[in-house]
């Protein structure tokens, strides 16, 4: 092996004995091709546990379909192995909101499909445990993070069980797993037997029901309805979500356990967040920042779009219905160091294919960096998802000096001409009123900052719809904020003779958003002189309000029925309305908000019955 390739974890037979290693002790299993990056489970994970002093290997992206070889390439680790299905989602990666197969992945060599299954984390483990039934195998990332209970699966059309009883693996890390992954480790290399691993911190365990289960004395322990409860019932399908959200944003979490047939699911409660101090370390670990040499020079699209991009903080305090960061990274905002956050940033600078722009300085949301409570005590007994909705919290301390401070050190770092912010902005958190004008002042200069000197021509932000019931529904803050950021992004374009552009993103078919609410959306982007090009339709993914209520026709916390649009038909005229600008769609949306005695939207949106005819006549 030379010099150059031993920068990376080995990934074959050959690497291994090249570095002269007899044994392995742990062999992780990705469904993503590997680039040894931060902003990539494997490579994550694969550092960190090398860190930990372990013979560490990464089989990416192995074949499941043939003799098998690449499972057995490697042998045997002497402590476990490793699988995740990557750092996106399998089946969102495979298919659309449609359920139609895509094309490409994004997180392959040249962007092609078919190199990992559906579900890898169910078929990886499965084949591991028929090869090497007697080896304990763990299952973590964000596939296997939202599975972890009973969920709806949107591609088969029905609930699943926890992943961890579908896979057949021993363990489930959920979450960021830097925390628990050390401590098992820290444990098993002191020869505490595997199966005794049952009050780590977030990890789930399956045991049979009645046998006695270690725990913790703090815990308190919270009984969901049992998986097939939840097949029969839907109501109560509902119910459990609002315990496994309230639970996954508490500070002093409840051990959550349900029933699965003779089995019980156990959900041990999250670790407290990370320090900046132990955040910093991950991203100091010597990263080569570059994909494994086995690629020879292919493109991996995920790759091209981060390189040259920073990842400041974890978390998101948003708490979107539709969204699952929060229930994969937490509600609570981990931010890196200023410094540690310059030294990558030199780092980049530093490397062949550097030309002076950073593509993101980022996170979740761009610009909750070092945003926290102002009294920690009402944080540890807050169970809410969301710090910013229905309004922003009164404890969240929202002022956007760090920031500033951060994104002119950055500006002013030497090899580095543009700085930009590609992560989501939310506009909320800059608009909304302290109560102390000069945060206020503070944090509308950060809106003007970003619209000056770190946008690259288009302002992405997310108002995802105009309707306030929607909005409700999203738990998004009101239009009107939107409209507000509108005009203040459009006097800063004048004032400093700006050429850019403000691309909004929104959301149809989203639970319990009607063809009304769709024709509102239309007449607002019309008045505000959009045509849209961000937009997607709802697609329900696991460990998600929206998603709950749509399979369930219930909202978790009201309990209260909710209507939402299922079928292909359905979809397709709420998204027509994006579209109403066209002549192909005006035919229909006229029929359609007939058809629902709304005459006085289609009058909005096209005028009158004589001034559609004058436009008619016209053609």
């Amino acid at each position: 092996m030379n010099t150059e390739q031993r920068q990376w974890l080995p990934t074959s037979a050959k690497e291994v004995k090249e570095r002269g290693w007899d044994y392995l002790d742990v062999i992780l299993f990705s469904g993503d091709a590997y680039v040894d990056h931060p902003s990539f489970g494997a490579a994550v994970i694969g550092r960190l546990l090398e860190s930990l002093g372990l013979k560490v290997a990464i089989v990416p992206q192995p074949n499941w379909q043939d003799d098998l070889r690449d499972f057995k390439k490697l042998g045997c680790p002497r402590l476990f192995f490793g699988v995740s299905a990557g750092s996106m989602d399998s089946m969102v990666n495979h298919y659309t909101a449609a359920r139609r197969r895509r094309s490409d992945d994004a997180y392959t060599p040249d962007g092609r499909a078919g190199m990992r299954p559906d579900m890898p984390t169910i078929v990886y483990t499965r084949i591991l445990k028929q090869l090497y039934p007697e080896t304990p195998v763990i299952i973590g990332g964000i596939e296997a993070s939202l599975r972890r209970l009973t969920h709806y699966d949107y591609w088969k059309d029905c609930p699943q069980p926890s992943i961890l009883a579908s896979s057949g693996a021993d363990l489930l890390v959920y979450g960021m797993g830097e925390k628990p992954l050390t401590d098992i480790c820290r444990m098993l290399k002191k020869g505490v037997p595997f199966y005794s691993l049952t009050n780590v911190p977030q990890t789930v365990v399956i045991r049979r029901q009645g046998e006695q289960v270690a725990g913790n004395k703090k815990w308190q322990t919270l009984q969901l309805h049992s998986h097939e409860t939840c097949l029969q019932d839907k109501k109560k399908y509902a119910e459990n979500f609002r315990h496994i959200e309230e639970e996954s944003n508490s500070v002093e979490a409840a051990r959550l356990i349900q029933h699965l047939g003779n089995d019980q699911i156990i959900v041990n409660p999250p670790y407290p967040p990370l320090t900046t101090k132990e955040l910093d370390a991950v991203y100091a670990l010597p990263f080569t920042r570059l994909p494994h040499p086995r690629y020879k020079g292919k493109e991996i699209p995920a790759y091209n779009m981060i390189r040259h991009s920073v990842t400041m903080h974890r978390g998101c305090f948003g708490g979107c219905a539709f969204c699952t960061i929060s229930a994969h990274q937490g509600k609570f905002i981990i931010s890196r160091s200023e410094e540690s956050i310059l030294q990558e940033l030199d780092r980049i600078t530093q490397m062949p294919d550097f030309h002076g722009t950073i593509s993101d300085l980022g996170g979740p949301s761009a610009n909750m960096y070092n945003m926290h409570g102002k009294d920690s005590s009402l944080c540890k007994r807050c169970k809410w998802a969301s710090c910013a909705f229905p309004v922003i919290c009164k404890n969240l301390d929202t002022n956007h000096a760090s920031l500033l401070h951060l994104y002119e050190a950055a500006r002013k770092r030497p090899g580095i001409k543009h700085c930009f912010i590609g992560s989501g902005i939310r506009y909320d958190l800059c608009l909304h009123d302290t109560g102390d004008k000069r945060t206020n002042q503070t944090n509308r200069e950060y809106l003007e900052t970003v619209i000056r000197h770190h946008v690259s021509g288009r302002f992405k932000v997310a108002p995802e719809h105009s309707s306030a019931r929607v909005l409700k529904m999203m738990r998004k803050p009101s239009f009107t904020l939107f409209q507000q950021l509108k005009s203040l992004f459009d006097n800063i374009n004048t004032q400093y003779k700006l050429n850019e552009q403000i691309i909004p993103y929104f959301i149809s078919s989203h639970p319990g958003c009607r063809p009304e609410d769709m024709a509102d959306l239309a007449i607002a982007t019309k008045e505000l002189d959009f045509k849209l090009e961000q937009v997607q339709d709802f697609t329900p993914t696991p460990m998600t309000v929206a998603t709950t209520i749509y399979y369930s026709g219930y909202h978790p916390y009201s309990l209260k029925p909710v209507a939402t649009v299922k079928s292909a038909q359905e979809k397709k005229m709420q998204n027509m309305f994006f579209f109403w600008y066209k002549k192909e769609f005006r035919e229909q949306i006229t029929a359609t908000l007939r058809k629902i005695k709304r005459p006085d939207l289609l009058n909005k949106l096209y005028g009158t019955g004589e001034q559609r005819q004058k436009k008619r006549t016209k053609f």
